[in-house]
């Protein structure tokens, strides 16, 4: 281990402040094995773990954090049972979702602003209902004789019914509404799915030299440089009034310049011909996409 674990410990666990272990293995130093298994000894009104030869103060506040870069990593059924593991690796599921919810977002981000309420409002539901359901076992825990004589406790459980009754009709509708904006993005799907073959095609190429190494942050970048260079728009139309307009103008130019006239028709047809070789832009028409 660092020479320096020890007394980072020492000052993480005193202080209550947080550990951060970078580049675990699969084996773990047995010294730190007592902080990771939570094995507290009871002093009083304090909690106290043995690190090495000390016995430290052990504060709520306290956390550990370790890391590995191992893809795949076996830790015994110990560690795994006090620790919570998050697996960060990239997939190609995972990641071809990522790439269709930036590319919703970027297309059409009136359906990713909806889907994220839409999100918070159910979460919001599920807090409501959970409040609702703890209210309910309060009020019929603390309740004292009959309960059909306490007027107060049936308005409050009918309240409460309401209210729920409520609550589940939104979302009902949030999960219709939710289904709708999914099909929606789902024109998207070939996009992403794309996206995240060519990202792991590119990550195979550090197989044939270690300079081909891109990071899946630049590879959003490049992601979305490509998408706002493409803009959908419809291609304009024409209008008769401006070519009119552009006509008397001319007549009022050759007026003016009398003998000047054939030189102005000269400087007409030029213009013309500039006209011809400009480049032309090509415009994009998007599909139209279902609402």
């Amino acid at each position: 281990g660092h020479s320096k674990m020890l007394n980072t410990f020492e000052v993480g666990l005193d202080q209550g402040k947080s550990v951060l272990i970078e580049n675990m293995g699969e084996n773990m130093e047995a010294v730190i094995m007592p902080v990771v298994s939570r094995n507290t000894i009871k002093r009083g009104n304090k909690k106290v773990v043995k690190l090495g030869d000390k016995e430290l103060v052990l504060k709520d506040s306290f956390k550990l954090f370790m890391q590995t870069k191992l893809s795949n990593p076996h830790y015994p059924p110990e560690i795994q049972a006090e620790c919570t593991v998050i697996n960060f690796t990239v997939t190609e599921d995972g990641l071809e979702d990522q790439l269709l919810f930036l590319v919703v977002k970027l297309e059409r981000p009136d359906l990713a602003k909806k889907k994220s309420e839409l999100i918070q409002q159910q979460n919001e539901f599920k807090v409501t209902l959970a409040a609702l359901e703890a209210l309910l076992l309060e009020k019929l825990a603390n309740a004292e004789g009959d309960i059909l004589d306490d007027t107060e406790l049936i308005l409050s459980l009918e309240e409460a019914k309401k209210t729920s009754d409520e609550v589940k009709e939104k979302v009902i509708y949030a999960q219709e509404t939710e289904a709708k904006i999914n099909e929606t993005s789902e024109f998207y799907r070939p996009t992403g799915s794309r996206g995240s073959l060519l990202f792991f095609l590119l990550c195979d190429l550090s197989k044939m030299h270690t300079f081909y190494k891109y990071s899946l942050d630049s590879f959003v970048m490049v992601v979305t440089r490509a998408v706002n260079s493409v803009t959908l728009r419809k291609p304009k139309e024409k209008v008769v009034e401006e070519a009119d307009a552009a006509g008397a103008g001319k007549e009022v130019e050759e007026a003016e310049e009398g003998e000047e006239g054939d030189g102005g028709e000269e400087m007409t047809e030029e213009q013309k011909e500039e006209e011809e070789e400009e480049e032309e832009i090509i415009e994009l028409e998007g599909k139209e996409l279902k609402q």
